[in-house]
């Protein structure tokens, strides 16, 4: 019995100490498991970062790639247009300027292809909104063919108080259309006051004269008050009145002749004051407007004019 007891307490301090020792193991255990996930984690985590750097180094020289041949080619094009715009611009100017010399050879040959010619044209307006290029075109297209004198005419005075604008236009379009011939038509712009030119240059060719309703009727009042006044003042008689004095008493630009041809623009069948003396004698043509007119229609209405057989009066 004492021998049993004994061998029972010595196999329970083995016990003890094998627990020991596996508690101590698996402690080392853990703690190796422990390293190895953190190490695990940590080689994930370069990995990782080593996969995005290769995306982004990849990314980078794509974007270095796209741009060098983005700028390669724009240097390309740019070459390219440098020596094809010129060329293609010039002949573009070319054409344009070949285009506008025909113009000017044909206007002149246009104008001595005409029976006759009328020496003075009258612009009539008929239009609410009057267009000042349009207008400043027919008084160079009248200069090119070899038409002396012009006058503009609309019944609300819009080119009498905008008279200067009107001067610019048509020294704007006479260096846009005739170019260096300009030099040979020159212009004088009459003032309508006291008859006097507002421009004058050497060797004028063209007059132009703009004209309101006040240089209508008005005109024709003033005449019948000179004359009363002269025949008052003993120098005339009253039996003096014809046609040749009042067309002397009426003649209120300096030199001017009376218009031959008067071009009418617009739908209004009237002259609306267009000096009714003066115009007694010209022939009429009624044109639709003359917005956007072009030269074709109005060298039709010079060969109208020339066509015609004007009797004056018989």
């Amino acid at each position: 019995m004492k021998w049993h007891s004994q061998s029972i307490f010595l196999s329970g301090g083995a016990f003890k100490n094998w627990n020991a020792a596996l508690y101590e193991w698996l402690k080392i255990r853990q703690k190796i498991f422990l390293r190895l996930y953190m190490m695990a984690v940590v080689y994930e985590f370069v990995w990782r970062m080593l996969h995005a750097l290769l995306h982004l180094q990849r990314t980078i020289l794509s974007w270095f790639r796209i741009s060098i041949w983005n700028w390669n080619w724009r240097l390309w094009r740019r070459a390219v247009a440098a020596v094809q715009v010129p060329a293609v611009f010039g002949f573009q100017n070319h054409t344009y300027n070949n285009k506008k010399s025909c113009g000017r050879v044909r206007w002149k040959s246009d104008g001595k292809s005409l029976e006759k010619l009328p020496l003075h044209v009258g612009l009539l307006i008929a239009e609410e909104e009057p267009r000042y290029t349009d207008i400043a075109n027919l008084v160079v297209w009248c200069m090119a063919v070899g038409i002396s004198y012009v006058s503009v005419y609309d019944n609300q005075g819009i080119f009498r108080r905008n008279n200067s604008r009107l001067m610019d236009e048509i020294l704007k379009q006479q260096q846009e259309l005739l170019g260096l011939d300009s030099l040979k038509y020159s212009v004088e712009f009459l003032n309508n006051s006291n008859d006097k030119p507002e421009q004058q240059v050497l060797s004028c060719q063209a007059t132009v004269k703009v004209l309101s309703p006040d240089d209508g009727k008005p005109g024709i009042v003033t005449a019948a008050q000179k004359f009363c006044q002269l025949v008052e003042q003993q120098q005339q008689r009253s039996t003096d009145l014809d046609v040749n004095m009042l067309d002397s008493l009426l003649r209120g630009t300096k030199g001017m002749p009376d218009p031959d041809l008067v071009m009418k623009f617009g739908t209004v069948d009237s002259t609306l004051g267009f000096l009714p003396w003066h115009i007694r004698l010209a022939e009429i043509i009624s044109l639709p407007s003359h917005i956007n007119i072009t030269y074709e229609d109005f060298f039709s209405a010079l060969k109208c004019y020339a066509g015609c057989e004007q009797r004056l009066g018989k």
